[in-house]
Formats: C-alpha cells, sequence, structure tokens
C-alpha cells in the first residue's frame, strides 16, 4: 500500500496505523465514531478519531481518489469553502478502492439533517439560498461540480446564518471560466438533486409538511440567477454619482458575504461612468482577519463581525470608565479575558461542543438582549449566559455535538 498526505503530513502520521489493508465496511467498530448529522453517500464512508482530531474515510476508485485529492487542495489553498483534504491511501490489497481521508467539518451539518428537522428557526428558503451562495462562489472560480446535492453539501451555523461547503468534488472539473451553458447545465442538475432528496425525505416524513419538495427545487435557478447577476453586472452611471454608487455597490457585495478584488471604473466623455467590479470566490474574511489580529480567535465571518461589534462596545466602555483612550490592541486582550473566556468557560461539561464557542458566544449576546428588553434595563452577560445555559442551550439536539468534543470526553 502507498500512502500520500498532503503537508504538514504530521496529522496522518497517526492514520498510518488503521487497517486499511481491510475494507472499511469490516473495520473494527471500536475505532469508528458515529456521526448522526451525517449526510448519506453513494460510496462507504466512515468517521475515526486520532490525536483529539476527527476524520472522514472514503473508499473509492483511484482516479476518482487522486483527481478529488487534487482538487480539494487546490479549493483549499484558493480559501473555497470545502472540506480538507488530508491525503489518500492507494494500491491497497486484492485491487480494493482507494480511501480518500478528509479532515472533518467541525460543528457542521448535514443538508439532509437540517432540512429533516421541524425547526422554525431555519426555513428550507434559507437554506436553499445558502446552497445558492456555494454554486456561485464556486462558478466564480471556474469550477462545474456536476453533483450539486443535499447529501455534498456541509452547513456550518454562522451567528444565527449558515454558511456552505462542498464535501464531494469527484466530478467536480476545474475551467479557467465557465461558460453561461456549464453554469445552466449545473443549476440544472442541482435543482434534480436537491428535488428528488427532498421527495425521497417527504416519503420518509422526515420533510416539514408546510415544504413543497418541487417548489422549492423549482426555485433554485431562479435563487441562483438572481444572486449571479446582482455579484457579477456591470454599472453604468454618472461622474457625479460615483462616490455613492461604488460605497454602496461594495457594500452591498459584502452584505451578501463576498469579498471584492480588483475595481475597474470606465469614463467617457459624455459624462458617464462605467463600473466592474472583481468578485472575490474566496470566503469573505475582512472581520475574520481583525478579530484574529486583535485577539487571536478564529472563527467564522458573520461570528467576527458580532464578536467585533461587541469587542468594540466593550473598548468603549472601558475608555468612559477610565477617562483615557485603549489601545485596540490592549481592548482585544482585555475584551478576550474578560468578556469572552470567562463565558466559553462557563458552558457546561454535558453542554460543551453542541455549538461552536463564538456561537454560543452571538447567542448569549442575543439572549441577552432579549432578557434587558423585558427586564426594562442591561441584564449584562452573566446573567445572560447562566439563563442561556439553564434554558436555550439544553434546547440544542444532542446529537449535534461535534464529534470532537465526544472524543475529548472519553480521553
Amino acid at each position: 500500500m502507498r500512502y500520500l498526505f498532503r503537508p504538514p503530513a504530521t496529522d496522518g502520521a497517526g492514520l498510518l496505523s488503521l487497517p486499511f489493508h481491510l475494507p472499511l465496511e469490516q473495520w473494527d467498530p471500536e475505532l469508528l465514531l458515529e456521526v448522526p448529522q451525517r449526510g448519506i453517500s453513494r460510496h462507504v464512508v466512515r468517521f475515526t478519531a486520532q490525536g483529539g482530531h476527527v476524520y472522514a474515510l472514503k473508499e473509492i476508485s483511484e482516479p476518482l481518489a487522486r483527481h478529488e485529492y487534487a482538487l480539494l487542495g487546490q479549493f483549499e489553498e484558493e480559501g473555497l469553502p470545502s472540506v480538507s483534504v488530508l491525503g489518500i491511501c492507494v494500491d491497497r490489497p486484492e485491487g480494493q478502492d482507494a480511501v480518500l481521508v478528509t479532515r472533518y467539518l467541525e460543528y457542521s451539518m448535514s443538508y439532509r439533517y437540517l432540512f429533516s428537522r421541524t425547526s422554525a428557526e431555519h426555513s428550507a428558503e434559507q437554506l436553499l439560498d445558502t446552497m445558492v451562495v456555494l454554486l456561485v462562489r464556486l462558478h466564480l472560480a471556474g469550477v462545474f461540480w456536476g453533483d450539486c446535492s443535499l447529501s455534498n453539501t456541509l452547513f456550518r451555523l454562522d451567528a444565527g446564518a449558515f454558511t456552505a461547503y462542498l464535501v464531494d468534488a469527484e466530478t467536480s472539473e476545474r475551467h479557467p471560466q465557465l461558460s453561461p451553458g456549464q453554469r445552466r447545465y449545473d443549476v440544472d442538475l442541482a435543482r434534480e438533486r436537491v428535488g428528488a432528496e427532498l421527495l425521497d425525505l417527504q416519503c420518509g416524513d422526515l420533510l416539514p409538511s408546510h415544504v413543497d419538495p418541487i417548489e422549492v427545487a423549482d426555485s433554485l435557478p431562479v435563487r441562483y440567477e438572481a444572486l449571479w447577476e446582482e455579484v457579477t453586472r456591470e454599472e453604468v452611471f454618472a461622474l457625479a454619482e460615483q462616490r455613492q454608487r461604488v460605497a454602496a455597490r461594495l457594500q452591498r457585495l459584502n452584505d451578501l458575504g463576498f469579498d471584492v478584488g480588483e475595481i475597474e471604473l470606465v469614463t467617457d466623455p459624455e459624462g458617464g461612468a462605467r463600473l466592474r467590479v472583481e468578485t472575490r470566490v474566496s470566503e469573505p474574511g475582512q472581520n475574520r482577519r481583525e478579530l484574529f489580529r486583535l485577539t487571536g480567535l478564529e472563527v467564522q465571518e458573520r461570528q467576527a463581525r458580532r464578536l467585533l461589534n461587541d469587542l468594540r462596545a466593550y473598548r468603549a466602555t472601558l475608555e468612559q470608565k477610565l477617562g483615557t483612550p485603549v489601545p485596540e490592541t490592549v481592548a482585544g486582550y482585555r475584551w478576550l479575558a474578560e468578556a469572552y473566556q470567562p463565558v466559553v468557560d462557563a458552558i457546561p461539561p454535558d453542554l460543551a461542543g453542541r455549538l461552536a464557542p463564538a456561537e454560543v458566544f452571538h447567542e448569549i449576546l442575543e439572549h441577552r438582549w432579549f432578557l434587558s428588553e423585558k427586564a426594562g434595563h442591561d441584564v449584562g452577560t452573566t446573567r445572560a449566559a447562566r439563563s442561556y445555559f439553564d434554558t436555550v442551550l439544553p434546547r440544542t439536539p444532542k446529537e449535534l455535538t461535534t464529534p470532537s468534543a465526544i472524543v475529548g470526553g472519553r480521553d
């Protein structure tokens, strides 16, 4: 057998002792983890933990494994929203398929799992819009997915919203740029697969009764075209409107969750201007980078925006209390130590891992606002956290606990 791991390959070292000479279906259950929030797969997929990290193992033919290994590596380097690939095992005994190894996407849920839960908080429309954002990102990068489906998409909560990630790239193709025909074909494939899987959920009584599978699936191309037009259209306006129109366009793209690259502004002798904006395809990162610079925390973009707002409010309060300006780096250090970390440390052990720490902090801030409105005064973060841990977090399904937290609890 031969193993190939992406650098740094230290993560893969602990996996070398696993029985790759056996089919995954024959592995000892003691080596594996059950992941309730996973999706379904046409291949044999198993999960295992090594060194406190969780990995997904998928049996697949060697040519497809190598293809997917290379593409996922490219996607990760470019910041495209996809799972992170670790390595492959090939030349297994008796002509067995190769095994592709990816890192488990912590705090993620399958589209299928989310649709099968009767939650009023996350509608079918919201989830479909998130899937459409993923498709647009991939198409902007010249990626033809070829198998966009509920089961091949993972979602993570991001300050009450969702961020979508590609899971399966075995049928994907990379091009310098996709033609309109390629994009339409990919979208049509997505519509068919989404409709079929929703009908499957409906037949199993796993879909909320108010969700019409065909109606939801048929709305996907409409949502896609609206978003594609929004992020790629060229604007024409008078030079006198230049400043506000450019600012408004950039803000709109940021609000949609896209970063902006190069801006091209072409003027004409008649006093008009044409604006063309290069929309970046990687995950937006302005707030994430700023929060990491000030605190060292690595979170998602919407979470970072929410936490930065709290940090700035904390800094303003600190300056008022001290009567002197406080450097942002000092404020970031103190906010982390005095506001954020005490809340994270207070999460009850039996509830740890159900939501990402940054998502818990975001929800506590929301809970604080609700309690303060009800009380007519600010109740403070400490009281809000106690109430949240007693009344809200326990309602989060236990099966949502991220696998690494389960593994950590066993150690």
